[in-house]
């Protein structure tokens, strides 16, 4: 799945779940970014940070390299994932993608979902964990898929008008609604998906 704008792609890392460091997938990222004690994990597996975004809440200034730039944004009238996403839109950045949004505490989790799509005309946010790919979809957007694995469809809170191509199971003309019918554990019938629909939000899970 591809970003939606031009340019270079960063990471960032939330104080949640502790991704799955295997392989060489980081090193594309222009930059690092870790808000607050998200930093220990990376540190852990050896990934440098360029930037740490918090009030310093859960970190030692001493544990941090000399290299590493500290972004102060101590307003506790927003998360640090909030505060994260501004400050890498100002540094010039519109592809993010982002780690540890998941797992541990799940009202975090839903929050950030909330952050993300309070951002989505501004930035080009991707969300990732050991399971799925999950992003806030265009009204119209494609993408690539490997036969017979996962896609789930999840409105934010409804959808209107909604075809799917590619799918088991398509949709022409539907809605989806939380608290009605939902749209996850789909499969990929073909190997080019594409989802359009005319209203709301649609929250897409593409399992990796």
């Amino acid at each position: 799945m591809n970003h939606r704008f031009h340019g270079p792609e960063v990471g960032l890392f939330l104080n949640g779940e502790i991704p799955p460091f295997s392989g060489k997938k980081f090193l594309s990222y222009k930059k690092i970014f870790a808000a607050d004690g998200a930093f220990y994990y990376l540190s852990a597996f050896g990934i440098s940070v360029d930037y740490i975004i918090g009030d310093f809440d859960s970190i030692s200034k001493n544990d941090i390299p000399i290299e590493t730039r500290l972004l102060n944004a101590c307003d506790q009238k927003y998360t640090d994932f909030d505060k994260a996403l501004n400050i890498i839109y100002h540094k010039g950045f519109f592809n993010i993608n982002v780690w540890g949004a998941s797992g541990m505490e799940q009202d975090h989790f839903l929050g950030n979902l909330s952050i993300a799509l309070k951002y989505k005309k501004k930035l080009s946010i991707m969300f990732h964990d050991k399971y799925h790919c999950y992003f806030f979809s265009d009204k119209k957007t494609s993408f690539y898929q490997k036969k017979n694995k996962k896609v789930s469809l999840f409105p934010f809170p409804k959808v209107e008008g909604l075809s799917t191509c590619g799918l088991k199971y398509f949709i022409d003309k539907g809605s989806l609604q939380i608290g009605k019918n939902i749209g996850i554990r789909n499969e990929a019938f073909n190997h080019k998906i594409e989802i359009n629909y005319k209203k709301g939000e649609l929250l897409i899970f593409i399992e990796k």
